[in-house]
């Protein structure tokens, strides 16, 4: 075998997806209610979407960041107004990884201090600092455990503040809604506490909206359910709707410097053309406001069934929990049902991230699906 096997793969071939469906040689009609891991953001194939790199590849396809490109400009103009966050200004790479490498070499360069603080249950990604500043010894490599980072509890101001207190962290590293682990969410006091203690003790907060952003919680961003101002902002999965595309917005306090950010593939013309033509299809269909009408009917559905024991999360970034191994109950959905869902750290819950374009209708056929399948058990 040629591949170097570190995937679990389940038995589906995907070749033709369209919006919210995944079709399979067979052929055999899935629905999409994983996105790929919150990775299609607009509907899979969207015609627009489709339309606009087709072009762009025609044209210029790649060229490096030694040139002008109109279209980075372009996406620098506009994501941060669309977003909400005016006068950020926006560094381009390829992936979430690289994006929270990224902040958190910002953060360092700004604050010239190294420590990180992070939280229980986060996942930033698998490169040197940011897989680090995840909670998951199993992916943390020796040379990776180099870093310092210290993680502590999610909700736990008290010791936050003691941590910073000590004036060595450069950055404060949080999702506001847990991703791979579990869709947990803290409080509004504690969220906002985090942006006050970074605020007085020089730290930079970085809120990683890698699998958040781009309108999934129904806000561009999860953290603007609270009032706080991030230093540094990452994003990437629905940013592209399947292109490799992420990025960083930098709060305008931060001068740049050349050489201090570098990237080969960031920021390539392709690449920018699948943001902005996120970000148009984003407000073309009200996509924010759709995600949060269809979050509640998803909710009022789930009341229905007394084996879930919670639903968490927000807009279309959600989980529902149960009090046994969801691990078996997934595989039927898939191979029964033809319904992809994804797992999490926390092994009683699946985890929901549609393409923002998914229907009440959708919504239906998964709660249909499921009492089907928990039936069986």
């Amino acid at each position: 075998m040629s591949l170097f096997d570190v995937y679990p793969l389940y038995d589906v071939t995907p070749i033709k997806a369209q919006d919210v469906w995944v079709y399979d040689s067979k052929p055999t009609k899935y629905l999409d209610l994983y996105g790929g891991h919150a990775v299609i953001s607009i509907g899979h194939s969207h015609p627009k979407y489709v339309e606009n790199l087709t072009k762009q590849l025609g044209d210029i396809g790649f060229y490096s960041n030694a040139v002008h490109n109109p279209l980075q400009e372009a996406l620098g103009e506009r994501l941060p107004v669309q977003s909400g966050c005016p006068d950020y200004q926006l560094f381009m790479c390829s992936s979430g990884a690289e994006a929270n490498e990224n902040a958190l070499k910002v953060a360092s360069f700004v604050t010239g201090r190294k420590k990180v603080v992070a939280f229980n249950n986060s996942f930033h990604g698998r490169t040197s600092a940011a897989v680090a500043a995840t909670d998951n010894p199993k992916i943390v490599a020796p040379i990776n455990a180099q870093q310092e980072v210290e993680f502590l509890p999610l909700g736990d101001l008290d010791a936050l503040a003691g941590v910073l207190a000590k004036g060595d962290v450069c950055a404060v590293i949080v999702e506001f809604i847990q991703g791979v682990g579990g869709l947990d969410i803290s409080t509004k006091e504690f969220y906002e506490g985090i942006d006050k203690l970074c605020k007085q003790t020089g730290t930079m907060l970085i809120a990683d909206e890698v699998q958040a952003g781009f309108g999934r919680t129904g806000r561009f961003f999860a953290f603007q359910e609270y009032d706080v101002q991030p230093e540094l902002i990452s994003m990437a999965k629905g940013m592209g709707n399947g292109f490799p595309v992420g990025g960083i917005l930098i709060h305008p306090s931060i001068d740049a410097e050349f050489g201090m950010l570098g990237t080969t593939f960031g920021g390539n013309h392709l690449a920018c053309v699948a943001a902005l033509t996120v970000l148009e299809v984003l407000e073309e269909e009200n996509l924010l406001e759709h995600a949060l009408r269809v979050s509640d009917h998803f909710n009022a559905r789930a009341l229905d069934f007394p084996q879930i024991k919670g639903v968490k999360g927000r807009g279309l970034m959600l989980g529902i929990e149960f009090d046994f191994d969801t691990s078996a109950l997934r595989k039927q959905l898939i191979y029964d049902q033809h319904i992809f869902t994804g797992s999490a750290k926390n092994k009683n819950l699946i985890r929901i991230l549609p393409p923002l374009t998914v229907q009440n209708v959708h919504i239906d056929q998964f709660f249909d699906a499921l009492k089907i399948e928990l039936e069986k058990i």
